[in-house]
């Protein structure tokens, strides 16, 4: 996607070198940094650097390349990987990432392993894109129905940030929105602004303003009351990692916005990336939910007065705070998972009548 006249993905290779968009400092910032070392991948991935469940897996794939473009050996592979792995434990996709890491790279002899491993990560990147090209296809077909039965733009209500920003290139939730966009269909994002890291604020608001994609920023609370004056039509959000029978965990508040909209009769679908499916489980609650830092809840980033960007304490000095960072919204309340395959129904069926080769 382009922010001003260039096109940019949100980590790529230049000159030999690892360049990613560091998002901390959006929307009123637009710094591009090179990350080099194990260091640098797993500080870039913990602290928030990138984010997002598909840009994540991505920047483990180029942690791991840069990793055996200085040390190739067995255990450098291991300790590469298990490092990176403890930096989020929610987001499936790392895991993914790394498993097809090691997968393509262990059976090669070591002076192999540097140059495979920078072609598996381009790989791991150019799928990524695809697949969201392919999601955003599927989600237009949505959004095309919707129009056909209505006057005005078709109003789709976001929560976090599932744009192309959190994943390489054409985002996730985002995808059926720019392909809608794109095809001249009028649509309007009412973007929540998804407290407390205010992705929403920060991130979805900016790319849907460099992309001239018209939308509201909603405060988290008022979604609800959208969907009861008939002004959504629908609900798109992203996932972090999905079961094997559908249930969906995404940024903290989805679930809020899933009971919502199945009050008011608004279609609330997620966009899924296979990479995020963890066949492995069946139940959303086994999955662990990360406790990031209360700093985050009782500070806001933004533009201060001055112009710099800084942080700002909101709450009392001596009140605690509690931090979790995602939720889990049941199958039973998801009108349908949109795929790079197609649109499943939330449910074990669902998903294995469009992926059999992974749910076997």
């Amino acid at each position: 996607m382009k922010v001003g006249d260039r096109h940019y993905r949100s980590i790529w290779v230049e000159d030999g070198a690892v360049k990613i968009i560091d998002q901390r400092w959006l929307p009123h910032e637009f710094r591009v940094v090179t990350v080099e070392t194990l260091d640098e991948f797993a500080a870039a991935i913990r602290d928030m650097w990138v984010r997002g469940a598909p840009l994540i897996g991505a920047t483990a794939g180029y942690g791991v390349a840069c990793a055996m473009a200085r040390d190739a050996s067995d255990a450098s592979l291991a300790g590469t990987c298990e490092v990176l792995n403890a930096t989020r434990p929610t987001a499936v996709n790392l895991r993914w990432a790394l498993d097809a890491m090691r997968n393509a790279l262990a059976p090669l002899p070591v002076a192999d392993r540097a140059s495979a491993a920078f072609a598996k990560a381009a790989a791991i990147c150019d799928e990524d894109v695809e697949i969201n090209r392919q999601i955003g296809l599927h989600g237009l077909e949505i959004i095309r129905e919707i129009a056909a039965k209505k006057d005005g733009p078709v109003n789709v209500l976001t929560h976090c940030n599932a744009g192309w920003i959190a994943t390489v290139d054409w985002g996730t939730a985002t995808s059926p929105i720019y392909q809608a966009h794109e095809a001249g269909i009028p649509v309007h994002v009412f973007v929540d602004e998804t407290r407390p890291r205010n992705q929403g604020a920060q991130l979805t608001a900016w790319e849907l303003s460099e992309h001239g994609v018209p939308h509201d920023l909603i405060v988290d609370n008022a979604g609800g009351h959208l969907m009861q004056r008939g002004e959504v039509d629908l609900v798109i959000v992203g996932t972090d990692r999905t079961t094997a029978r559908g249930d969906v965990c995404n940024k903290i508040g989805t679930y809020l916005k899933a009971l919502a909209a199945h009050d008011n009769g608004v279609p609330f679908y997620v966009a899924l990336p296979s990479p995020t499916i963890d066949w492995t489980i069946s139940d959303g609650f086994e999955i662990p939910i990360e406790e990031r830092s209360p700093l985050e809840v009782t500070k806001v980033q933004g533009k201060l007065e001055g112009g710099d960007t800084g942080w700002v304490q909101i709450s009392p000095d001596a009140s605690p705070a509690r931090n979790p960072a995602f939720d889990v919204t049941p199958a039973r309340l998801v009108t349908g998972l949109i795929t790079e395959r197609g649109v499943a129904a939330a449910s074990p069926e669902g998903l294995a009548a469009l992926f059999p080769d992974l749910a076997a």
